[in-house]
């Protein structure tokens, strides 16, 4: 089971840290990972944090001026909840794919897959063959963090959530992430990602992302060498829009901690943008 979340927030992390194009362009980000959700109406301040989902051990971090704003939030909204059961049982069938790889691919695409394959697992196609290529993918991106120790954002929340014995709730399901990510890539556009993932472009989004500086983060995240202007939409856009629908009812009565991919934040369709536009106050939380 475990393994299992590590390989479903590896797809996000992939996602994260190789899609979509530069967006119009917007008002300059203060380097902060945690902002203030305050204004229009709202009885108490609410909080929105950027993560990268996954990170070795020795990296992890959450910083004190986080663990104060999670103390002071009376729910949890992430993008995915995890804390379910019945989302973790989705968890285990996604990542069994609809049909075999071998029938799936090419026989281009699955010699260039296995190549990947063994040069960054040692592991084969045919010893794969019955899973998804997003499962693939997110092994293939594990392996770019270069360890074996990996802490999860998300969990590390809920279980905090958990201790205090807080709410618990999700942006979307695991099955309408899994059709997200399906319909945004081409198997071609997918192996093209797995081409270009690497440990040296992973640290550097590791390094970046501990400084918290949104603009470069944000910069790193929006290379269009790695997509199409459909997958940005589909990946971000579309879905960061969707999330601002349902922010404002939950954060009305009560103060809630969302915690989402930190690529979510930037960029003119942004949460933090969109947010503003819709008449709320957001601050960046320095101290």
């Amino acid at each position: 089971m475990k393994n299992s979340i590590k390989l479903i927030v590896a797809v996000i992390t992939l996602v994260f840290s190789a899609t979509t194009q530069a967006q119009t362009k917007s008002p300059k980000l203060e380097n902060s990972l945690l902002w203030e959700v305050s204004g229009n109406g709202l009885e108490k301040p609410s909080y929105l944090y950027g993560t990268i989902h996954m990170i070795c051990g020795p990296d992890y971090f959450l910083s004190e001026k986080t663990k104060k704003a999670f103390s002071t939030s009376n729910k949890l909204v992430l993008e995915i909840n995890f804390a379910d059961p019945a989302e973790m049982s989705d968890v285990q069938k996604m990542a069994m794919g609809k049909e075999p790889l071998s029938k799936l691919l090419s026989a281009e695409q699955l010699s260039t897959l296995n190549v990947i394959l063994k040069n960054t697992t040692g592991m084969t196609v045919q010893q794969l063959d019955n899973f998804s290529l997003m499962t693939v993918m997110s092994l293939i991106s594990m392996k770019t963090f270069g360890c074996t120790d990996m802490k999860l954002y998300e969990m590390e929340f809920i279980a905090e959530a958990k201790n205090k014995n807080i709410q618990i709730g999700g942006l979307e399901t695991v099955k309408a992430q899994f059709g997200i990510l399906e319909n945004a890539y081409s198997n071609d556009e997918m192996i093209t990602m797995l081409q270009e993932s690497n440990q040296e472009e992973t640290a550097k989004l590791v390094a970046t992302y501990k400084a918290e500086n949104i603009e470069i983060l944000y910069n790193i995240t929006t290379d269009e060498k790695f997509t199409s202007e459909k997958t940005r939409k589909i990946i971000l856009d579309n879905r960061n829009l969707n999330w601002v629908k349902d922010m404002p009812q939950m954060m009305k009565k009560e103060s809630v901690f969302f915690a989402v991919g930190a690529a979510h934040l930037g960029g003119e369709l942004g949460v933090i943008n969109l947010l503003r536009k819709a008449g709320y106050i957001l601050k960046p939380v320095m101290n």
